[in-house]
């Protein structure tokens, strides 16, 4: 069971972080810098912040508090980043931070105690909470894009009135195994 919701919660890891990647392919080097106005954030906060959140959360995660003395997270949320290039680079760490700390539990630490902001969680609890907060800033992530893009958006999932298209092909297969990560072209 344990392995079964590793295994689970990796895909679904993977699944945001590759709708993330399929926004940012879309998106200019300004583009990503666009704000709505002076109190919203660019999509290059919002990676800034994921990825602040993940560097803190993730690093040495067994054994410390995510919620690192070293984490300046007021700083997250100002334009920090230069470039597309440096937000694709942070991007990139703080998933590797992810999905290295993911990849060390097994079934000797599984039982262990998280501390966040010195609340203790169990490792499904701290996975499930972080889970939630990067799904929603990468829903606004893909928001933003797709206001960016209007008419020239291309879609990460099924395209508006092509449901029935979509369900003919997917049950014309008959049953199958898979994930729907492999749904994301």
């Amino acid at each position: 069971m344990q392995q079964n919701y590793l295994n689970s919660t990796l895909k679904q890891f993977e699944y945001y972080k590759i709708l993330g990647e399929k926004t940012f392919a879309q998106l200019s080097e300004d583009e990503v810098f666009w704000q709505f106005n002076e109190e919203s954030n660019s999509i290059a906060i919002m990676v800034n912040h994921l990825y602040g959140n993940m560097m803190s959360r993730w690093t040495d995660f067994l054994n410390s508090d995510g919620e690192k003395e070293w984490r300046n997270r007021d700083l997250e949320f100002e334009s920090v980043i230069n470039s597309k290039v440096e937000m694709l680079d942070k991007w990139e760490k703080g998933w590797a931070c992810l999905f290295e700390a993911l990849n060390s539990v097994n079934a000797e630490n599984f039982d262990s105690e998280i501390f966040i902001r010195n609340q203790n969680h169990t490792i499904t609890e701290a996975i499930n909470r972080q889970m939630m907060h990067y799904a929603y800033h990468i829903g606004q992530i893909v928001y933003v894009g797709r206001i960016i893009k209007g008419d020239k958006w291309l879609s990460l999932s099924i395209p508006k009135g092509k449901s029935n298209d979509y369900n003919s092909g997917k049950f014309s297969k008959g049953k199958h195994s898979g994930h729907f990560t492999d749904e994301i072209k």
